[in-house]
């Protein structure tokens, strides 16, 4: 059984890691989709708001899926569906076309990202401790490499479907095969069997904490992705290029911390930890806000980076704890607030920047991520669960038999 679950938990890291290699591929590279689509400074704005909106919907459909079947199956074919729809948003030369792979990127990543996390979930039950942050940290390396590789695609003027074809031709089948090794529970093969499980309720109205703090940690998230850039430009007198690096040491930063954070969580909590992230984050705002050049504001996002990267992956394992016999249902719910706080957080920085002034817009997320500290006890696990002192000492069956694990 342990080499199984090992199988199971390497093979879900490379499923987040293809992942963020994807998504940092598209988002990095609208402008050049802009371009080669006469998509209008107008009508870019609806394009962009459509895929959150359809990955909502997706993350709906991924929990009726999970009703029939197990997340593993739901995340062997959403992946190829996403890596496909990226190298057609490269191959096509028409509106229509873009709209359309556009909309099945946004369906197929809405599955994608809940059964993801679904499995990771379930498996951190499995191991009987901190696990989340790791595969989460996957997630960030891939989208460090997807930008890596996006800046060459760019560096060297290559078309958008010589810049994914590669990419797709090697993560495509790697994806599939690693998808042999999916495990859903019981730390036995796909399909035999769930920790998570698919039946029970979700009382929304003790959910809603956690989405609220999904809302938050996402607001705080995309505010650095959309906003980073241009107000290190604009707002603290950098060059072009030097506005380019605080997403990177973002990225960087949110690696480093997702790598350390579930030694956190099994040392001192996951309530600790989030109240920590979330002083942290908050700070990290504080310094951008009043930062008076850009190498100081550089760093007040490198430290925003840190704080903020341990937010997410603890509220989808809170909502694992909460709710063990519906797991699937509560982080499929849950993970409609990540496309929520998506769709605020940019349009929200924007107008407050336009109408009052870019340094204060920064102070929103900043109050909006010490709210988290108000619902950090839902981050708590119950006393017959693992964390803050009753993990199991080592990795185990989730009957906890007597198999030696």
């Amino acid at each position: 059984m342990t080499e199984v679950l090992r199988r199971g938990r390497a093979s879900l890291a490379f499923a987040f890691l293809v992942q963020g290699v994807t998504f940092a591929l598209l988002v990095t590279r609208i402008p050049a989709i802009q371009d080669r689509y006469g998509i209008s400074d107008g009508l870019l704005p609806v394009f962009l708001a459509a895929v959150p909106i359809l990955a909502g919907v997706g993350s709906v459909g991924a929990e009726q899926l999970v009703k029939k079947g197990p997340p593993s199956a739901v995340l062997r074919w959403s992946q190829p569906v996403v890596l496909l729809a990226l190298l057609g948003v490269g191959a096509g030369d028409a509106l229509w076309q873009v709209a359309v792979a556009l909309g099945a990127f946004g369906l197929a990543v809405g599955a994608l990202d809940a059964s993801m996390n679904m499995l990771g979930v379930s498996l951190q039950r499995a191991y009987g401790r901190s696990i989340m942050l790791g595969f989460h940290a996957a997630y960030s390396l891939g989208g460090i490499m997807g930008a890596s590789l996006a800046w060459a695609g760019a560096h060297w003027d290559l078309s958008l479907f010589v810049s994914y074809l590669p990419v797709v031709g090697v993560l495509l089948p790697a994806a599939l095969v690693g998808s042999r090794w999916y495990v859903d529970g019981k730390g036995v093969a796909s399909g035999a069997g769930e920790v998570g499980g698919r039946g029970g309720g979700v009382v929304f109205k003790a959910l809603l904490p956690l989405c609220l703090v999904m809302t938050f940690a996402y607001i705080g998230d995309s505010t650095v992705s959309n906003w980073s850039a241009k107000y290190l430009e604009d707002v603290l007198g950098s060059s072009e290029e030097v506005s380019t690096v605080p997403y990177n040491v973002y990225m960087v930063m949110t690696l480093v911390g997702r790598g350390l954070g579930d030694v956190g969580v099994r040392r001192f909590g996951a309530v600790a930890v989030v109240r920590a992230g979330s002083v942290v984050a908050a700070l990290g705002f504080a310094v951008v806000a009043a930062a008076p050049g850009a190498w100081v504001g550089i760093a007040g996002f490198t430290v925003l980076g840190l704080g903020l990267c341990v937010i997410v992956p603890q509220t989808f394992a809170a909502a694992g704890r909460l709710f063990p016999d519906a797991s699937d249902v509560a982080v499929a719910r849950l993970n409609i607030f990540n496309y929520v706080g998506f769709l605020i957080g940019s349009p929200l920085v924007g107008a407050l920047g336009d109408a009052w002034n870019y340094r204060g817009a920064m102070v929103v997320p900043m109050v909006l991520v010490l709210l988290t500290l108000l619902y950090a006890r839902s981050f708590a696990p119950g006393p017959d669960r693992y964390g803050d002192g009753h993990e199991w000492p080592r990795t185990a069956d989730v009957g906890r038999g007597s198999n030696g694990l």
